[in-house]
């Protein structure tokens, strides 16, 4: 099986890793990864997002231990619509987490409309913090939780860093 996924990935944490995981029990992975210009626009709030080239190395970090215990390929593309990679033929199911599970449905109708069978679209549940809040890039940043969503109230985030 042919498995897409897209996101930014910045940073990286237990959340992704659920998602990546998924991935790699159903097939062989290829992620999109968020340019530098689509970035900010798919985000919520407004805070920095890394450099495409230092989201990859990272990403690829990831992937590539994982694909090893999976016995899978995998390869890391860049998006650059939000409608990404996962509108090609190739691919037979689509990863995502609930807030994206909608533009999964959005995938299927332009597939649909170009004549391409639906995707399996496989959602992972949420993975939670510490304080039973959701693990999030952005409460990773500003310094709330830590990539595997321990609370960490002695750091500051990202966007205190000078």
């Amino acid at each position: 099986m042919n498995v897409a996924l897209g996101g930014t990935f910045d940073p990286i944490h237990d959340g992704h890793r659920a998602l990546f995981e998924r991935a790699f029990e159903l097939g062989d992975v290829t992620v999109g990864l968020t340019s530098d210009e689509l970035a900010p626009k798919t985000r919520h709030d407004q805070r920095h997002v890394r450099p495409y080239s230092e989201r990859k190395a990272n990403l690829g970090d990831e992937l590539a231990a994982l694909a090893v215990d999976y016995d899978r390929e995998w390869e890391v593309r860049e998006l650059t619509e939000p409608t990404g990679i996962a509108t090609e033929p190739q691919f037979d199911a689509l990863v995502v987490s609930p807030e994206t599970e909608t533009g999964g449905r959005r995938i299927n109708e332009i597939r649909e409309e170009r004549g391409h069978g639906p995707l399996e679209i496989e959602v992972v549940p949420h993975v939670y913090a510490d304080d039973g809040d959701i693990i999030s890039s952005t409460r990773i940043v500003t310094g709330e939780i830590d990539e595997h969503g321990n609370l960490t109230p002695e750091r500051t985030g990202r966007e205190n860093i000078s």
